[in-house]
């Protein structure tokens, strides 16, 4: 029987099984977990979930009856420690090989330690089971210290002052999510978590982790009854790196998410992938590229021809913003509005050469669709009737 293995239990390995079955594919079909729980979706554990607002049952790709019901061979708690391509098995933490004829790497992103003394006393935010460290901690009060003010970290900042903390965030950028936004957007939230309460301490950096508090480099030190780190992730490319995949800054595949090896696909946070509508490659860690990256993978490991070429979407809700973000800010050289700033309604557009590149719509809904269509589009635009409310984005 032909086998198809999913290393990683995340939303991109469950929904690329899903995607089989519906595909109509009638072989052998493993999903190797290193977690104990079922496949969940991660926004909820930095959201709605962190701040006591929905229930765990709500994080889950499916129901528990779906794996036995779709003959889909789920093995929590294992880990996958080594691919060997020329037996095309892979080598599991029990002891066991599993042979394959398609390989699925979906194995993700892991937080980037504090590179710091006393960072073993830091909390980090990956999995439901750091979720729920940081809910308790959030309940028991007291001063809150993150590092980094990067979507994690601001996420993690209005669930603590929401929760009734002290919180203080520290940045090395000059502003919050300049990697992500640039400098004038950062400043944007930056004034909603300063307008409720939140302590930015922005081009400072940790240097040591304490107990009860944090010492800065310039030398100050700060309370701190909970440290939470926040500094970014690192993709999980270790077992194709050992298996002698092509890897950079996650594992290389193109733009059908196929890998060196073409036996061997990778999906989610893992996946440096080529993007034909940008021309280069581009790793995404946002669960949007998760949902529909695995599935794709999944039609390509079938056969199907497949063009993975989406436009890169994120979306957070902090305090009362809501927003969502889609293209890649990579190159800009303007950036524009429609609608208010200050009253935090309104969509910023990023410009290169007179075209959109990238947009965020801030408390302004069922948008993101024409903001896609614009960056799909590739041709200048009006910037006059770009940044004019009563013009339909969808007449552009």
């Amino acid at each position: 029987m032909t086998t198809y293995v999913i290393i990683g239990g995340g939303l991109a390995g469950a929904k690329a099984a899903q995607t089989l079955r519906e595909e109509g594919f009638d072989g052998e079909v493993v999903v190797i977990a290193a977690e104990a729980e079922r496949p969940y979706e991660r926004p909820p554990l930095s959201k709605d979930y962190l701040r006591g607002k929905s229930e765990k049952s709500g994080i889950y790709v499916h129901e528990p009856s779906w794996y036995d019901d779709n003959r889909v061979d789920l093995r929590l708690d294992v880990v996958a420690t080594e691919i060997e391509r020329a037996a095309r098995e892979v080598r599991l933490s029990d002891g066991t090989r599993q042979p394959y004829d398609k390989l699925l790497i979906a194995t993700g992103a892991t937080p980037r330690p504090l590179p710091v003394a006393g960072a073993e006393r830091a909390l980090y935010l990956r999995t439901a089971a750091d979720s729920e460290a940081l809910k308790e901690a959030f309940a028991a009060g007291g001063e809150v210290v993150i590092a980094g003010a990067g979507w994690i970290g601001l996420e993690t900042a209005a669930a603590a002052a929401e929760a009734g903390c002290s919180v203080t965030v520290v940045e090395s950028a000059p502003a919050p999510l300049v990697h992500a936004l640039g400098p004038e957007l950062g400043e944007v939230f930056a004034g909603v978590h300063r307008g409720h309460g939140v302590r930015l301490r922005t081009g400072e950096e940790i240097a040591e982790v304490r107990r009860g508090s944090v010492l800065l480099r310039g030398g100050e030190e700060l309370a701190a009854d909970h440290v939470i780190a926040g500094i970014g992730a690192a993709p999980n490319d270790r077992i194709a790196r050992a298996a002698g995949l092509e890897v950079a800054d996650g594992v290389l595949v193109d733009q059908s998410l196929r890998s060196s090896d073409p036996d061997v696909f990778a999906a989610g946070d893992v996946a440096n992938a080529f993007n034909p509508l940008y021309g280069r490659r581009i790793r995404v860690e946002h669960w949007a590229n998760a949902l529909n990256g695995g599935p794709a993978a999944a039609r390509a490991m079938l056969g199907r021809e497949v063009v993975y070429d989406r436009v890169p979407y994120f979306y957070t809700d902090q305090f009362e913003l809501g927003m969502e973000f889609s293209g890649d800010v990579a190159g800009h050289d303007e950036v524009v509005y429609r609608g208010s700033v200050a009253d935090l309604e309104f969509i910023a557009f990023w410009l290169h050469a007179g075209r959109v590149v990238a947009g965020m719509n801030v408390n302004v809904w069922d948008v993101a669709g024409d903001v896609q269509k614009l960056i799909r589009a590739g041709t200048p635009v009006d910037v006059k009737r770009l940044t004019d409310p009563s013009v339909p984005l969808s007449d552009l």
